[in-house]
């Protein structure tokens, strides 16, 4: 269909479009992300995409981490998460597992050990059950170190976490006495 680097291409501007710069290219999410595929084909096109429906299936079946969603018609697609621009996802509460992971890069460990995860830019703070996963988004960003959030204990004093549609768990800030420093590098 197309070539890993040209879906590699087009995922990554997708999730620019999709997530923080809709206007980058004409487009306006509607308040909970959402945007006509076919309005979104045509302003790719516009900018230098070779895109068809094919292709944009394609890019969003195959996306690794699921970046990508349609509504239960496929009239609509959005990102799943990681918004910077401010829409409602409509995700429902949820209780999440015991323990939880947050990957980041080794030079941030110190601030967060002070304040906490914040959402900063974005939405939320994006959480995974998944270590492996947690040092890739660590590695992203220079050596990784994992953090362990202690989600239930959180959960039970009142927090709010939410289960996005690719399996990442949202929350809008971890305080210090929940987070624990774990390692930075899978043993073995």
């Amino acid at each position: 269909m197309i070539s890993e680097k040209e879906n590699q291409r087009i995922s990554k501007f997708l999730s620019l479009v999709l997530r923080h710069q809709p206007e980058s290219i004409g487009i306006r999410l509607d308040e909970n992300g959402w945007v006509d595929p076919e309005l979104l084909i045509f302003k790719m096109n516009q900018h230098g995409f070779n895109m068809s429906f094919e292709i944009l299936d394609y890019v969003v079946a195959t996306n690794n981490k699921k970046r990508f969603a349609y509504n239960e018609s496929r009239t609509l697609i959005r990102a799943s998460q990681g918004h910077s621009v401010n829409i409602e996802l409509g995700y429902e509460s949820k209780k999440p597992p015991a323990i939880l992971y947050h990957g980041t890069a080794e030079r941030f460990s110190e601030s967060i050990l002070k304040t906490g995860l914040d959402k900063q830019s974005r939405q939320h703070v994006h959480l995974s059950i998944d270590v492996e996963i947690a040092i890739s988004v660590g590695k992203r960003h220079g050596k990784p170190v994992i953090f362990e959030v202690a989600s239930e204990a959180m959960f039970a004093d009142g927090f709010v976490f939410y289960l996005s549609e690719n399996k990442v768990w949202l929350t809008d800030h971890v305080p210090v006495k929940y987070l624990k420093l774990g390692f930075t590098e899978i043993k073995g």
